[in-house]
């Protein structure tokens, strides 16, 4: 059975975090790929100088390119409503009976599990990879998910620290200021082309 990875995101913009995380989840997890899914509408949050679903794929894509072990989904984009995880777990599901399904999750993500929108039909569908981070301990997480059944087929992936975040890109691309090294070279030329988050 295919091992996938499920790494969902704003993407706004990719950067080599997202990346790395999914290198190293595809390296430590034994996946066959990392399947990257930009939110849609997300029940949780307005996104923040969003330049538009459509100009995050193009960018995830760009991000994704030349890399076998990446693909990119736009399922959260062509459904109606709120982008709520179990349901694109279900219908990627439904679409690829055979794949096991791992969905890749920060820290503080997975900690927070528990009070997502069906939690355990979440867990039910897909084992689940928690990134560590600084401030939150594996210990912490575990914690946090024990009452949750499926929670025993929890996860951890380690990565370097990589201090990027997209709030940051977006603030250095207003400023005028180089994402280069920070994104790929082609997300970069994109976001310079268009004026995106100027």
């Amino acid at each position: 059975m295919p091992r996938v990875g499920i790494l969902g995101g704003a993407f706004n913009p990719p950067h080599l975090g997202h990346l790395v995380c999914a290198q190293e989840a595809r390296l430590q997890l034994g996946l066959e790929r990392v399947l990257l899914v930009p939110v849609g509408d997300p029940p949780h949050r307005e996104l923040e100088d969003d330049p538009g679903p459509d100009a995050r794929l193009e960018m995830t894509e760009l991000a994704a390119a030349g890399d076998p072990g990446l693909s990119v989904s736009r399922i959260e984009l062509d459904r109606p409503g709120p982008s709520y995880t179990a349901d694109t777990l279900a219908a990627l599901r439904d679409s690829a009976p055979e794949d096991e399904l791992v969905l890749i999750l920060g820290g503080d993500q997975a900690a927070a599990l528990p009070f997502w929108h069906e939690p355990g039909r979440v867990l039910e569908l897909a084992e689940v990879a928690a990134v560590e981070r600084v401030n939150w301990p594996r210990e912490e997480i575990v914690r946090s998910l024990d009452d949750l059944a499926g929670a025993e087929r929890l996860h951890f992936v380690h990565m370097p620290l990589i201090e990027i975040s997209s709030s940051d890109l977006r603030r250095r691309a207003a400023a005028g200021q180089p994402l280069r090294y920070l994104v790929p070279e082609p997300v970069a030329e994109l976001i310079a082309e268009r004026g995106l988050y100027t």
